[in-house]
């Protein structure tokens, strides 16, 4: 092996449980979750190249699972769902976070939750999270804030959320 698939494989085995985490939060499904995981990963490990030199691989790799995860809803979306077919809920412990916690992750709005996993789970910096999603690094604060307020009523208060956009 050499050098460079070498470096992949450490990053792999380092990047994995803690990507995977992350988009599970975000998909709020460990078997959808999984697969663009694996998807992304075998993404980074035909660019390891690009994706080596790259600020946050784990970001890249975050960010190019939920990019996946997108493809298929949108593919999905032109189909005919059978109810035996639909993707199940989320097995909370499978993610390793609490029902509630990953219940109120999933109420939150698409660009609050993609903040929260790169901010949280991924432990990104504002300016880092800000190029990973394409955002200013005040929009990526306003989101944060929104959402963490809103992670905080609903957990705290056990109530529905408040959705601000």
């Amino acid at each position: 092996m050499s050098q460079d698939k070498t470096g992949f494989a450490e990053f792999f085995e380092a990047s994995w449980d803690t990507c995977l985490r992350a988009v599970a939060a975000s998909t709020g499904n460990m078997t959808l979750a999984e697969d663009q995981t694996a998807e992304a990963f075998a993404r980074a490990w035909a660019s390891w190249d690009k994706v080596s030199r790259h600020p946050a691989p784990r970001a890249w790799v975050v960010r190019a699972a939920l990019n996946a995860g997108a493809s298929w809803w949108q593919r999905r979306s032109n189909e005919t769902a059978l109810p035996s077919h639909d993707i199940e809920a989320a097995d909370s412990q499978g993610i390793g976070l609490d029902a509630a916690v990953l219940t109120a992750l999933r109420r939150l709005p698409v660009r609050q939750r993609e903040v929260i996993v790169l901010r949280v789970f991924l432990d990104l910096d504002i300016s880092t999270t800000a190029r990973q999603l394409g955002m200013a690094p005040g929009t990526v604060r306003a989101h944060q804030s929104r959402a963490m307020t809103a992670l905080r009523n609903a957990l705290t208060n056990g109530t529905t959320m408040e959705i601000r956009r």
